[in-house]
């Protein structure tokens, strides 16, 4: 890494004072336009930050945890921001929460900004498409963040390379899809349509990669697999379902389905009813996340239980540990199936596939 930018570098780029460049960092003085464009420009190509421990000094940051994710409505990044604030409140830090809208761009810019201000651990949550852009500008922040005395956390994805110094908590994502296919493979299924395949997402190609695994081990010819619809959610689960419906006149050759995720999976539930298709008697459902969604639609939704409140408090216990910071830290929690009733044994099938748990 090399010498770190200060304000009179930003001064000398911009062509102004380095009082001019103060006050436009600070935001309180008044400015011309000209010269606050000057400012920005030269700390947008110099890629400067304020010195960490001059805002340390002064009160700013520190005693925060700031968390970052897709969403903060997805039961999913609201249980594991909850095990964050839950984790963190008893530490006597604060939280702050962002959402990124899946938008590497806004998740860089964030990165970003918790760097400015000298939050003790930015935590990163979710899958994501990483690039070969997003995994040099990921290395370098977790750099510089270690080098400020911070943390860069993920939380639920890898981390870019095995060399960057972040601290990785992860769910055995490709377990869970792994146990539940097999669950699927065991109660005799053989034609098994994965819904929501999100080429290049970590979570996404995780879980295909799971899928993949158990056909192979029960014997099922690669080319018997069927991917169908692109992305995790409502929206994606029910036109991927349609579309396999339609192109079917109704009358598809699977018998099952493993959705990406619980929300995908009600939303399947709901094009099969609208084809006059019943769960489980004529097509078997499973999903993925345990969401309250699960539990709460007829018939209950057999998935896989991610201890995703567990990830948060993981991540903020090891963040604030007295654990010497050197190079890369990783935990992988587990996961398990919640067997409700959306599956129907074939004839000759009995339902197996991992730890399971009845909910």
């Amino acid at each position: 890494m090399g010498e770190r930018v200060t304000i009179r570098d930003v001064a000398a780029r911009a062509g102004v004072s380095v009082a001019t460049v103060s006050r436009v960092l600070a935001g309180n003085y008044p400015t011309s336009t000209a010269s606050r464009a000057k400012v920005l420009r030269a700390v947008k190509d110099l890629d400067y930050v304020a010195n960490a421990h001059a805002r340390a000094l002064a009160g700013a940051g520190r005693k925060t945890i700031a968390v970052l994710m897709f969403d903060v409505v997805g039961a999913f990044y609201a249980q594991v921001a909850q095990g964050v604030e839950m984790e963190a409140a008893q530490h006597g830090r604060l939280t702050l929460v962002a959402s990124t809208g899946s938008d590497p761009a806004r998740e860089l810019a964030l990165v970003q900004m918790m760097r400015e201000q000298a939050a003790e651990a930015v935590v990163l949550v979710g899958g994501v498409t990483q690039d070969d852009e997003y995994r040099q500008r990921m290395a370098r922040y977790a750099e510089v963040l270690a080098a400020a005395g911070s943390r860069l956390v993920l939380c639920g994805r890898p981390a870019p390379a095995p060399d960057v110094p972040a601290l990785v908590i992860e769910y055995d994502n490709e377990a869970g899809a792994h146990a539940v296919t097999s669950h699927l493979l065991g109660a005799g299924h053989r034609r098994i349509a994965l819904l929501g395949y999100q080429p290049g997402n970590t979570t996404g190609e995780d879980r295909l990669a799971g899928y993949l695994r158990a056909l192979a081990d029960h014997g099922v010819p690669r080319g018997d697999a069927i991917l169908h619809g692109v992305g995790f959610g409502q929206n994606h689960g029910y036109r991927a379902m349609r579309d396999l419906l339609e192109a079917a006149d109704g009358r598809p050759e699977f018998t099952a389905v493993f959705a990406g995720d619980d929300r995908a999976a009600a939303a399947a539930v709901i094009a099969l009813r609208e084809y006059g298709l019943r769960v489980p008697d004529d097509m078997s459902v499973v999903g993925y996340n345990d969401d309250p969604v699960a539990a709460d639609i007829t018939p209950g939704l057999t998935t896989v239980r991610i201890p995703a409140e567990e990830m948060g408090r993981t991540a903020v216990r090891r963040a604030l540990s007295d654990t010497p910071r050197t190079g890369q830290e990783r935990h992988l929690l587990g996961t398990h199936i919640v067997i409700r009733d959306s599956v129907r044994p074939l004839r000759g099938g009995s339902s197996v596939g991992g730890a399971t748990l009845r909910g």
